[in-house]
């Protein structure tokens, strides 16, 4: 009786100090959901009408870049009566509420965590509309901050190890175990991991400083450099092998004229970047698919990095495997 006595007194002192610690504590479960999918909160016959269409309009367009049209996010619809339990553990939640004041909110960790909730407010449907158009690209990029960063935290949990990339370009890149060395030479690296009907590539290496200069014709640098060693390190299945003709045949990996490549700035690891999306193919062959390329400026050191992900998946979906290996490129720490 003495010990059961003195077990209450002690549940009742923690419990004490919890509650002085602050009622404003709470436990918040792990997040949950597949990558690049977003449940979108909102009555049934709105889903149906015009503010629906103005939400896939923006969150299932396709992804430039890719050899067929992919939506940028899978969406699923849930009403608000039942939006309750498991259901609000998505990682990425887009709720719309009508009958209040006009405007956006981004909320984290709202129910679990990590967790992006875009909270979307409006008295009639043409408010919410509005909002939806105003901040499509805002929407887009914090679900997909969210993505890629959910990602590398997956990827996080079984880290290469391989030093040789530090002590020879002077950075460090996070990717998982999975991928295999390729080739390395002294100031180029290639990766690749087999996937379930191809396989997946990372490469990193070095560029002069000289080599790339911003003008008008920056993306055409950019492209002759990857066609370039496209031709010394990817080789096809027919390479040196010889022809009807009796002459040998070259085949190796190119950038695909028909589809240009999509081209803009951005920042990565807080260095100016040149981001080059398109499809690449190899010469006298039928193999291709999608690349993504980030052309860093590294001012201190006086020369550019160049980190690549390209994927080969014919007969399926790459949206998922492209999103992967932009997360590792956007890993990327230069000393």
């Amino acid at each position: 009786m003495k010990h059961i006595l003195l077990s209450t007194l002690f549940l009742l002192v923690v419990m004490s100090c919890k509650e002085k610690k602050g009622s404003s504590e709470r436990f918040i479960q792990d997040s949950s959901g597949n990558i690049n999918h977003v449940s979108v909160v909102l009555e049934n016959d709105v889903w149906d009408g015009r503010v629906g269409d103005a939400i896939r309009d923006v969150l299932t367009q396709p992804i430039y870049g890719l050899p067929q049209d992919e939506p940028m996010f899978t969406l699923s619809q849930i009403p608000p009566k039942v939006f309750s339990g498991f259901v609000t553990k998505n990682r990425t939640i887009l709720k719309v509420e009508m009958g209040k004041e006009p405007g956006i909110h981004f909320k984290d960790d709202a129910f679990a965590k990590p967790q992006k909730v875009i909270v979307l407010t409006g008295k009639t449907k043409e408010d919410i509309i509005e909002i939806v158009t105003q901040n499509s690209e805002k929407i887009v990029e914090t679900f997909r901050a969210m993505e890629i960063a959910e990602r590398q935290r997956q990827m996080s949990k079984s880290q290469h190890k391989y030093t040789a990339i530090k002590e020879n370009l002077g950075l460090t890149i996070q990717f998982p175990s999975i991928y295999e060395v390729a080739k390395v030479r002294e100031n180029f690296f290639w990766f690749r991991k087999n996937i379930t009907t191809g396989h997946a590539h990372i490469m990193i290496y070095e560029i002069p400083y000289e080599a790339i200069t911003r003008n008008d014709s920056t993306i055409n640098q950019i492209i002759k450099i990857r066609d370039s060693l496209g031709q010394q390190y990817f080789k096809g299945r027919l390479d040196e092998t010889v022809g009807a003709d009796g002459n040998k045949i070259s085949s190796y990996m190119v950038t695909e004229d028909a589809y240009t490549p999509f081209h803009g700035e951005t920042i990565v690891d807080n260095k100016p970047a040149f981001e080059t999306k398109g499809v690449w193919e190899l010469t006298n062959d039928f193999m291709g698919g999608p690349f993504i390329n980030f052309t860093i400026e590294d001012k201190v050191n006086k020369r550019w990095v160049g980190v690549e992900g390209f994927v080969f998946a014919p007969s399926v979906e790459k949206r998922n495997y492209m999103l992967e290996l932009e997360s590792i490129m956007q890993s990327v720490k230069i000393e």
